[in-house]
């Protein structure tokens, strides 16, 4: 029977911990920034406030954005599109978190 090195075995599981915070850490962060740079226009649940109906926003939670490329949500993001604003300032990262929470919201 093989016996398991008790200092690798420690390395490894500390390594999976620090990797499971930074994820979740990652995860809560978008959705942070999605409540603090979207859900005004798009609501926290993303079917769109009532000033983002009238203004025409989109519904994250619709077949037609859920659809969308990665690529596409990133360059409206990015960009802007029609009367929402550009974020170009956000982090490369930050705006792939935030395409991933737009995901998380389909019907």
């Amino acid at each position: 029977m093989k016996r398991i090195d008790f200092g690798t075995f420690s390395i490894a599981t500390a390594f999976a911990v620090v990797l499971s915070l930074s994820l979740s850490a990652h995860a809560q962060s978008s959705s942070d920034l999605f409540k603090s740079k979207c859900a005004g226009c798009h609501g926290a649940d993303g079917t769109g406030s009532a000033i983002g109906k009238k203004m025409g926003a989109h519904d994250f939670t619709t077949a037609d954005v859920q659809k969308m490329s990665d690529a596409d949500l990133t360059d409206i993001i990015t960009n802007g599109k029609n009367k929402m604003p550009k974020y170009a300032s956000l982090k490369p990262e930050d705006i792939k978190g935030l395409v991933a929470y737009i995901r998380t919201l389909k019907k």
